[in-house]
């Protein structure tokens, strides 16, 4: 059976969700990283980073999250959750990597300076000056939104769920994405989903 090491509250919840939405049985193994069970030798042998999410599928095993995603998706969701052309597969790399490089890091700035750091830590200067990075981000979602339903257009693939995952992270931040109405619609219309619902469990 497909082992996940990991916990909702984390990147783990990626895979998660893509285990929940290909229906997979699975086991999920409670790691947590602010507890040292990701030190431990034993969990050392499977990611010698030391960082949560781990797959263990067989004889596969892998980390990083995007990694973890995009094997389930290839190896169990073809016609579905993988792209069917190498195009949409280059998009579902594109808007993923995006989702990384242009909106993890001032989103999780802002998130743990309104939310996760203890009161006397949080610095409410940095999390509106973060907020106002992700306005181009956020600008260029809109825009490629606008129109579909989906960002590869169809059915939810991969790049859905990746692209999901990080800009979920601005309700709990205290974002008003009003702004961008189809940005908001997408987002609602990605967390509605059972699966993901019980992915955050």
């Amino acid at each position: 059976m497909i082992k996940l090491y990991g916990v909702p509250a984390s990147r783990a919840f990626r895979p998660l969700w893509m285990l929940r939405e290909l229906d997979l049985p699975f086991e999920n193994v409670p790691t947590h990283y602010a507890t040292g069970d990701t030190r431990q030798a034993e969990f050392l042998k499977l990611n010698p980073n030391g960082h949560i999410p781990v797959l263990v599928d067989g004889t596969t095993v892998l980390w990083e999250s995007l990694a973890i995603t995009f094997y389930l998706a290839r190896q169990y969701g073809a016609g579905s959750l993988w792209p069917s052309t190498v195009a949409d597969e280059g998009r579902a790399f594109q808007w993923s990597f995006w989702a990384l490089t242009e909106v993890e890091g001032p989103l999780l700035a802002v998130l743990s300076h309104r939310r996760i750091l203890p009161p006397e830590q949080r610095d409410a200067a940095a999390a509106s000056a973060n907020e106002v990075k992700l306005v181009g981000p956020f600008g260029v979602l809109e825009g490629a939104l606008r129109g579909r339903e989906t960002l590869l257009g169809g059915a939810l693939s991969v790049a859905d769920l990746n692209v999901a995952s990080v800009v979920s992270w601005a309700i709990p931040g205290g974002i008003d994405l009003g702004r961008w109405p189809q940005v908001a619609a997408w987002l609602a219309r990605c967390t509605s989903r059972p699966a993901c619902k019980a992915a955050r469990g």
